[in-house]
């Protein structure tokens, strides 16, 4: 229970720490919006929330007047973060809904709906942890990998790997050469499922044609 001593610095102090939860599974997850944009996220619509109420109170205004503008606010923070990228890659669009549920959360605080507050947080919670692993497990979601390779020429690496992708309707993007008095290395990224992923590593390795094979992992971009 909130103590009645100091009500709206409690309800603070729990949308701070709604907020960092989610936001510390971003950031392990490497996200743009992390552990202090979500906890500031969260802490600010409780604010907001909270001083719409009271202001209302005091100058005998409208008490929804203020929170109501956290929506549009968020929706601008949202749509920053979503990026397109790579071809026709879009991606942030899972950092932009969380920010949109953690404002949720942060009114939901504000306005003394402490169990609506931290039913969706784990909820949030289940589906960033548990969600995401099943897309890949199921072969679901599309992913980008980072591979190199080497061999003696820049044009007869590039060739093969084209020569490679083309049976699968894949191509190699982001093509990095670095030169060096032995051979040359030639870094690149492939977007695909899980499946499509270790397909391509295994022709890779079959090609024969390369001196070395390395499948760096995948890119992070959520």
């Amino acid at each position: 229970m909130i103590s009645p001593i100091f009500p709206n610095l409690e309800k603070l102090a729990l949308a701070a720490l709604l907020g960092g939860l989610i936001g510390l599974e971003r950031e392990i997850k490497h996200s743009p919006a992390g552990l202090r944009t979500n906890l500031f996220i969260c802490v600010g619509a409780a604010m907001y929330t909270l001083l719409s109420d009271e202001l209302a109170v005091l100058h005998l205004g409208d008490h929804t007047r203020i929170a109501a503008q956290i929506i549009p606010g968020i929706g601008f923070i949202g749509a920053g973060s979503i990026i397109h990228a790579r071809s026709n890659l879009v991606t942030g669009v899972t950092t932009a809904s969380t920010i949109f549920v953690v404002a949720s959360v942060g009114m939901a605080v504000g306005g003394g709906l402490y169990l609506m507050a931290t039913v969706a947080t784990i909820l949030v919670l289940a589906a960033l942890l548990l969600l995401g692993g099943l897309e890949r497990v199921m072969n679901l979601k599309r992913m980008i990998h980072a591979y190199e390779v080497s061999g003696r020429e820049a044009e007869q690496i590039t060739a093969e790997l084209n020569a490679v992708l083309e049976p699968g309707h894949m191509f190699p993007s982001n093509l990095q050469l670095a030169p060096t008095p032995q051979h040359v290395r030639v870094r690149f990224e492939c977007e695909g499922t899980r499946r499509q992923q270790k397909l391509v590593h295994e022709m890779l390795l079959k090609s024969g044609k390369f001196e070395t094979v390395t499948a760096l992992g995948a890119v992070p971009f959520e």
